[in-house]
């Protein structure tokens, strides 16, 4: 393996435009072309390497990188060298696309795609990511403490466009300086460029390619950009986003509809440079798509994801807690799903709320406060959270956060402390120590956890030890289950093979023991391999099989309809799945899980066949069939979604998602149109709708109709 050092060369020389006076044309045409002349003034960054499938191998096919910048732009241009321009792969037009989610990490879809990183206050933890590809789709994200989970719900206002040339294909970032976050003072920017070239699967990066500690996501690992000074700061730096709204809602059993008129505001106010104040009045959450249809196996709730953006934005500054691996988080101490949301998650509305959040000088802040009205379940009710966190060395940190809810005659507050140590470059220690506390009987607890994590490519292991007392209530967190002590670890080890066309081939052995806090009687112990597999075509399979024991100390009634009495059970638990490449235009994944458990048998088998044809038509089509059979009795679940996606263009797109669960006997469906009208003010129509009844699959719970437009005023 070569080694990664660093070097004068990750250094990015950005070039200032000249002043151009009154009717000149301007210096940069954003059309994805390079052929202005401005580019030829931009010292030219190259010198790519491959993290996959070569470590440290130059790139196959260069990459060549220029900035610039104006009174009010920084310019970013990439000619993305290809010596066979036809076998480009661009079938993504959709924005936000690029990059999906998975076990918690970032990945590329199926597309060529070429993503830039700036950490601007060069603090090697934080910093915004764009990308695109040979479509011109647009991607942004942030990544808070080298995080791998980007947050790609931030939305930014830029602009990029790209075009196929006889060189490859070539891309224009135009990014607005008053989009980002910058000291006053000027100085390097941290600077990252990484490029998928897909029908190779090859990964290259300008900086930080190696897989021992290496990666896009590392911050610390970046170069940088010389040359960013005398930057604009606008005096006010204000920007006003109001919405207007018309809708007709009816509900099960309404006859008529009844039409609703709304109107609400967001604010968006960088008080000092890094320092940003959001604000919000009677905000509306219409683009907000559905939460997936899921049948629950387990005996603990499900972890859904939040999806409404003022909660995203900046949402890794409030991360505290575990948030594990292939299972529910087992202790978060601020989850914003509970803001807005009541137990049953009926929606409770959100009038207004506040938000600070940023960098101020060592510290990372973040602050807010959110009031909620009455739904039949919750009263109103004030939501505060705080957070900070102290730079320790290059990219260490140590923090503390308080959030409380308050309504009349209740309160619960939590507050605790943390910290993450990066030892090596590889090796990682992180604890928490959290407590409760509630107004009246209960509710005070404490939740300790202590772990360290080294990885590398070959060589991994983790162990943690968490603690949650029995009485611990963290009302705007998640909690999967208290009374536990859980000690807990696994062991990776990988090969890369030269044959069979394999990339990589890893072992995971893993296990955990949970005992009572307060009778220190066991509870569950688990103990199994993973093997996982990879391909350099893109194709992967995995698998795992688990051998343990399960205690139910309290009985439940598993999916709403079968009950489980206390007893101690044998929980055995096997697992396979298969995924083909994502490059290809039809994609396919099927799984299957099979568990003995509860003296019966659960079952859950299904996938999901995806396929993009051509850049503005993509579907998939999912299917899950879930069954139960035990002492108490028996059940079979199906779950059918299919997603319709269609995009006109960068500006104008549109999407369709129905579901079907006949557990539940019930159809949901989205409908969604999003015009961007202008950057940051968009065009919306929204069609929600919900039907099903013992009676009738088609008999109408609740229709939501709606048409809202923003306007983005800057200041």
């Amino acid at each position: 393996m070569q080694a990664e050092t660093a070097s004068p060369s990750h250094v990015a020389k950005a070039q200032r435009l000249p002043a151009r006076s009154q009717g000149d044309h301007p210096a940069v045409l954003v059309d994805g072309r390079l052929d202005e002349p401005a580019w030829a003034l931009a010292p030219k960054v190259t010198g790519f390497r491959q993290r996959e499938p070569l470590e440290g191998a130059a790139a196959s096919e260069d990459t060549e990188v220029r900035v610039l910048f104006d009174h009010d732009t920084l310019y970013v241009g990439v000619l993305a060298r290809d010596r066979d321009p036809r076998k480009i792969i661009a079938r993504l037009l959709e924005r936000d696309r690029l990059m999906r989610p998975g076990d918690g990490r970032y990945r590329v879809a199926g597309d060529d795609a070429v993503f830039l990183l700036l950490d601007p206050f060069r603090d090697r933890r934080n910093a915004f990511v764009f990308g695109t590809n040979a479509n011109g789709a647009e991607y942004d994200a942030l990544i808070a403490d080298e995080s791998e989970s980007f947050n790609s719900d931030w939305r930014a206002v830029w602009r990029v466009a790209a075009a196929r040339v006889s060189a490859g294909w070539s891309a224009e970032f135009a990014i607005p300086f008053r989009s980002l976050r910058y000291p006053a003072s000027g100085g390097p920017w941290g600077f990252n460029v990484y490029r998928v070239q897909r029908r190779k699967n090859e990964e290259t990066l300008w900086s930080g390619w190696s897989r021992q500690d290496g990666g896009f996501h590392r911050v610390s690992r970046a170069g940088a950009i010389e040359g960013l000074v005398d930057l604009p700061r606008k005096a006010l730096n204000l920007e006003v986003k109001p919405f207007g709204l018309v809708g007709a809602d009816q509900e099960v059993g309404d006859t008529a509809t009844e039409g609703r008129v709304d109107a609400g505001l967001d604010l968006k106010w960088e008080v000092r440079p890094g320092l940003v104040l959001d604000g919000t009045l009677n905000p509306d959450f219409s683009q907000v798509e559905s939460d997936e249809e899921r049948v629950n196996l387990t005996r603990f709730s499900l972890f859904l994801p939040e999806k409404r953006e003022f909660f995203l934005e900046n949402a890794g500054i409030f991360e505290f807690g575990e948030r594990g691996s292939f299972e529910t988080p087992p202790f978060l101490l601020f989850f914003s799903r509970r803001i807005g949301l009541d137990e049953d998650e009926n929606e409770v509305p959100v009038l207004g709320g506040g938000r600070l959040t940023g960098r101020t000088g060592s510290q990372t802040v973040g602050f807010m406060d959110v009031y909620t009205g009455r739904n039949p379940l919750e009263a109103p009710s004030n939501y505060a959270v705080g957070r900070i966190k102290r730079d320790v060395g290059s990219n260490s940190y140590v923090g503390a956060m308080i959030t409380d809810k308050r309504r009349q005659g209740y309160a619960n507050t939590a507050g605790g402390v943390d910290a993450s140590l990066w030892v090596t470059g590889s090796l990682n220690l992180g604890a928490f120590l959290a407590r409760t506390q509630t107004t009246g009987d209960g509710g005070e607890g404490t939740a300790v956890r202590v772990g360290a994590d080294y990885e590398t490519d070959r060589l991994g292991f983790r162990l943690q030890w968490i603690r949650i007392d029995p009485e611990t209530d963290a009302q705007m967190g998640f909690i999967t289950r208290t009374d536990v002590n859980r000690y807990g670890g696994e062991l990776r080890v990988a090969a890369r093979p030269s044959m069979l066309g394999l990339r990589r081939v890893s072992l995971d052995v893993f296990g955990d023991y949970f005992e009572s806090v307060t009778a220190r009687q066991r509870l569950d112990e688990y103990l199994g391999p993973f093997v996982r597999v990879d391909w350099n075509s893109g194709e992967s399979l995995s698998g795992f099989v688990q051998r343990g024991r399960t205690f139910v100390d309290e009985p439940f009634d598993l999916a709403d309809r079968l009950q489980v009495p206390v007893g101690d059970y044998q929980a055995d638990w096997r697992s396979i799945e298969f995924s083909t490449s994502s490059s290809r235009p039809l994609s396919l994944r099927v799984s299957g899980d099979w568990q003995d458990i509860y003296g019966g048998r659960l079952e859950a088998w299904g996938g999901g066949l995806s396929a993009a044809l051509g850049s503005h038509f993509s579907t998939s089509l999912g299917y899950e069939r879930s069954s139960a059979d035990l002492p108490s009795g028996s059940f079979v679940a199906n779950v059918v979604s299919l997603r319709l996606g269609y995009a006109l263009s960068t500006r104008l797109g549109s999407s369709a998602y129905v579901q079907w669960n006949d557990l539940d006997e019930k159809v949901v469906a989205n409908f969604r149109v999003v015009y961007r009208h202008r950057p940051g003010s968009d065009l919306i129509l929204a069609l929600d709708e919900e039907r099903g009844s013992p009676d009738s699959l088609w008999t109408l719970s609740q229709r939501h109709l709606a048409l809202k437009v923003n306007y983005l005023a800057r200041f």
